[in-house]
């Protein structure tokens, strides 16, 4: 039995390819599954609404590839948030929510890493907080109804870049179909900017831990670093992880034009294996 499995974030690869082809370039790397994307393009939108045929084509492609859709990142949020002071986006950000819990369930995607902010592009204030929490609450039925797991992402905003920030809205809505989908790199800026210790936040969700990112960054640095040039400790990150239950990893990181795109996802799949076995060191991929 395996100890753990190792996700590929879908945006690792060029954008040009098929999601069957991203399949297949997962499993040649090495990677165990493939987390699908959900931004807040009108591309990956429209993902929300693929017809029944497009469906079928795709759970017939995860049964020829080996390689299975086990998450979804939803990060549409950030142009439609929960917490906005339209009612308009309020009501497509919900909207939203239930098309990519329905697409879960059709998919047989158990797991949604949602993003962990009331508002992104506007400044968050005690309304947006009540807005957040009203339309959170009207989510998490949603994902109940079709038994498929929300998990907060930790961000690189204040309002929720810690897990113990995001412990207080699990412990609010007290539901199992809301938990915690860390990001390591992020914590880890967070722990410089107020002095919290990465592993003892990861602690503080301790049964809630549903999988975890591992992203490298450095401080004002959140994402597009290569792994190996942030201070992100993988290894303890890790470990510690293991040790409150998560067995599900995912690559995080971009395709940035790089012609040999595909050496790099095999080297970051060994770089990432040697720290979950707890024996990275130095030099990285």
């Amino acid at each position: 039995m395996e100890a753990y499995k190792l996700g590929l974030y879908e945006k690792a690869m060029p954008s040009g390819l098929g999601i069957r082809e991203k399949l297949d370039e997962a499993g040649k790397a090495g990677f165990d599954y493939l987390e699908l994307s959900i931004d807040e393009s009108e591309e990956k939108l429209s993902r929300l609404n693929w017809p029944e045929a497009e469906i079928r084509s795709l759970r017939a492609a995860q049964d020829d590839s080996g390689i299975p859709i086990k998450s979804i990142c939803l990060s549409g949020h950030r142009r439609f948030p929960l917490g906005h002071g339209d009612p308009a986006v309020q009501a497509r950000s919900l909207e939203i929510m239930d098309g990519a819990i329905a697409l879960a369930a059709r998919l047989g995607v158990r797991l949604i890493q949602i993003a962990g902010y009331d508002v992104y592009y506007e400044p968050s204030s005690p309304g947006t907080r009540e807005a957040f929490a009203r339309n959170l609450g009207s989510a998490v039925a949603m994902a109940a109804r079709e038994g498929v797991v929300l998990a907060f992402e930790t961000m690189e905003t204040d309002f929720l870049n810690t897990v113990s920030k995001a412990m207080f809205w699990v412990k609010r809505l007290d539901s199992p179909w809301l938990q915690i989908y860390p990001d390591i790199g992020n914590i880890a800026n967070a722990a410089v900017e107020t002095g919290i210790d990465v592993l003892e936040d990861l602690e503080t969700g301790r049964g809630h831990l549903a999988a975890l990112h591992l992203k490298e960054t450095r401080p004002g640095i959140f994402r597009e670093l290569p792994y190996g040039e942030g201070h992100v400790d993988f290894a303890k990150a890790a470990a510690a992880a293991l040790g409150l239950g998560v067995r599900m990893f995912v690559a995080e990181f971009w395709h940035l034009g790089e012609e040999d795109w595909r050496d790099l996802l095999k080297a970051n799949n060994a770089f990432l294996r040697r720290a979950i076995s707890g024996a990275s060191g130095p030099g990285g991929a």
